[in-house]
């Protein structure tokens, strides 16, 4: 098969519950089988091409080979003996919750799609299998559905693609998800895992998770470009300041003083420094190099919550929060922010990047439909910070642990193709729909560059029965006492911890 080659790249674009037992379930401590192959599985809003090629496989187990058809533009794998690999037309799926429900395949819209359809089809045929990604469980049921599959087993060919929450985390500490570094097949050493998933769904030596491509920009800080200029703020300079490395606290902190406005003097603020969906709590702790939960050299978890820079990072979230925070209606719903953003009543909103992505008029973000211009920057850095920080949260990929070792090694070796960088777009990232729904060119050239490069991991999301919020930040409301919030967690979250460690 051929397909076409260029020269240069097109501009980037990001394409982008409780604990159970393991009835039903097979282990998965044996040997992987000799040979066969392995697949791939998606982030959410994130189509990120993965970073290097076909190095994957260990030496041991299959070597590459020059092209068994002499117009073949791509290597073939083969196995000690310098046999293609064979999967005996296995079909495997990709379960997620935002793919087309019967599996199809978009028409290509760029020479990119075309090269990574071309590709794709040639290792199905290559390696005889067939795998398509589709959505099978939606957002909310993902986590329990995994710990229903894997508990009590099936025939089908799953790579499930899941997301952080209870459930999940009780699934990998029951060991119902395989362990995937017993696959020689993948190398979590690649640049294609550079969004740290593997580290984070991990426990000693052990590895629940994966996910490919560069890290998909998260939280960072939306800005109402009219609201700053009102008030003689050049918006430009938020770019400034950051390209600078003085994007900071203070920095925020003068700026949010500026644009909180009572503009009718009747005592009632019209125009707030900001509103979120409980961001600013997690945002302002790791800006400030802090944690709730951390993880030592021997790859134990660590209860973190009252670490000095911690504790700094969350007092000086109260205080903006009590003096700076729009006070939502007493009827509102917890995306009420959304709209008061949209209709100028803030000046800031941290939120996620996707916010702003435009695919199509049916799949896009909500402030594509703002009236006023936005811009968007990276979270402000606190005094214990030497870089700005985002935190990175791709969505994780396993397989469960009732699949017998031959099927695993197959499933990720299909994935690990799937998910490879396509021979000619080496390190390719997709960023049309971001400029497409971003109002400048700097959001996405210099804020989105510095949040795939300038990252961290949260395991706050990974321990079984602690859930983040209601445990902790949604307490943060006007005349939060930190003290007094971390003392009616502290004992709890410890045992989580311990619990966790076993």
């Amino acid at each position: 098969m051929k397909r076409k080659m260029v020269n240069k790249l097109l501009a980037a674009s990001l394409a982008t519950a409780m604990t159970v037992s393991m009835v039903g379930c097979g282990g998965n401590d044996a040997a992987p089988a000799e040979a066969p192959a392995q697949e791939d599985a998606g982030s959410e809003d994130e189509t990120s091409a993965p970073a290097e090629e076909a190095e994957d496989v260990s030496e041991g187990e299959a070597s590459e080979e020059p092209a068994a058809e002499e117009d073949s533009e791509y290597p073939i794998l083969t196995d000690a003996d310098g046999n293609v690999y064979d999967l005996g037309g296995m079909e495997i799926i990709i379960r997620d919750w935002w793919s087309p429900a019967d599996g199809s395949v978009p028409e290509p819209k760029d020479d990119f799609e075309e090269a990574q359809q071309e590709y794709r089809e040639w290792i199905q045929e290559t390696y005889n299998f067939t795998i398509k990604q589709m959505a099978i469980s939606d957002w909310e049921s993902t986590p329990q559905d995994f710990v229903e599959y894997a508990t009590a087993g099936g025939d089908e060919n799953y790579l499930f693609v899941l997301r952080e929450a209870p459930a999940t985390s009780s699934a990998m500490a029951s060991g119902l998800m395989y362990d995937l570094s017993t696959l020689d097949c993948l190398d979590f050493s690649q640049s294609k895992f550079s969004n740290k998933v593997h580290e984070k769904f991990s426990k000693g030596d052990a590895i629940y998770c994966m996910s490919s491509g560069k890290p998909e920009p998260r939280t960072g800080l939306y800005f109402n470009k009219r609201i700053l200029s009102e008030v003689g703020i050049d918006p430009e300079e938020l770019y400034d300041l950051q390209a600078s490395g003085e994007w900071t606290w203070d920095k925020f902190e003068e700026y949010l003083s500026k644009v909180q406005r009572d503009i009718d003097n009747d005592g009632v603020i019209d125009v707030a420094g900001f509103n979120e969906n409980n961001a600013v709590v997690q945002m302002s702790v790791f800006s400030n190099n802090g944690a709730f939960i951390g993880k030592d050299a021997d790859g134990n978890f660590t209860y973190a919550l009252e670490d000095p820079n911690t504790l700094e990072a969350l007092e000086w979230a109260a205080k903006i929060i009590d003096e700076y925070r729009q006070v939502p209606p007493e009827d509102a719903q917890w995306d009420y922010y959304k709209q008061a953003f949209l209709n100028g009543e803030v000046a800031f909103m941290p939120d996620d990047a996707y916010c702003m992505y435009f695919n199509s008029e049916d799949n896009k973000g909500f402030l594509c439909d703002m009236e006023d211009d936005f811009g968007f920057v990276m979270f402000p850095k606190g005094p214990k910070a030497t870089d700005y920080v985002n935190v990175w949260s791709d969505n994780p990929v396993a397989i469960p642990s009732c699949y017998d070792a031959d099927k695993a090694w197959k499933l990720a070796f299909a994935w690990n193709l799937w998910t490879n960088d396509v021979p000619g777009y080496e390190d390719y990232v997709n960023y049309a729909h971001v400029y497409a729904g971003a109002r400048d060119t700097r959001a996405v050239d210099e804020t989105f560059a510095m949040m795939t490069e300038k990252g961290t991991i949260a395991y706050q999301g990974v321990i079984p029965s602690l859930d983040f919020g209601p445990d902790f930040i949604w307490n943060f409301g006007k005349g939060v006492v930190v003290s007094e919030a971390v003392e009616g967690i502290r004992d709890t979250w410890k045992s989580y911890v311990d619990a966790a460690n076993q």
